[in-house]
């Protein structure tokens, strides 16, 4: 399916399958637009420069942005969470007290 994103950076509209995160051009974060891929293609050039301009204001470009609520479902949240670092748990007993039973300390 297509969603149309927006980068500010390279100040452009991008129609792009899947819920994107980064600029396909300058590879900076994106942002998703409440805009359908339906309601873009009909849009003539005027409209489209007109979108593009209040795209570049922060406060418009909120109103126009949308959050893709099944990130962490997708294929590529769920690559970043397995290349993330895990905790290391390390267990000790300290000689002054008396050890405790299923005790463990976590850096």
């Amino acid at each position: 399916m297509m969603y149309m994103h927006y980068c500010q950076h390279c100040h452009r509209v991008h129609m792009l399958n899947g819920h994107k995160q980064f600029c396909p051009k300058c590879h900076q974060r994106i942002t998703e637009l409440k805009l359908s891929y339906l309601d873009y293609v009909s849009m003539d050039a005027t409209q489209r420069t007109t979108l593009c301009g209040c795209c570049a204001d922060d406060e418009q470009l909120q109103r126009l942005s949308t959050t893709y609520r099944m990130y962490k479902y997708s294929k590529w949240y769920k690559e970043m969470q397995r290349q993330m670092v895990q905790p290391t748990i390390h267990s000790y007993t300290i000689r002054e007290h008396k050890p405790m039973e299923n005790a463990v300390s976590i850096f």
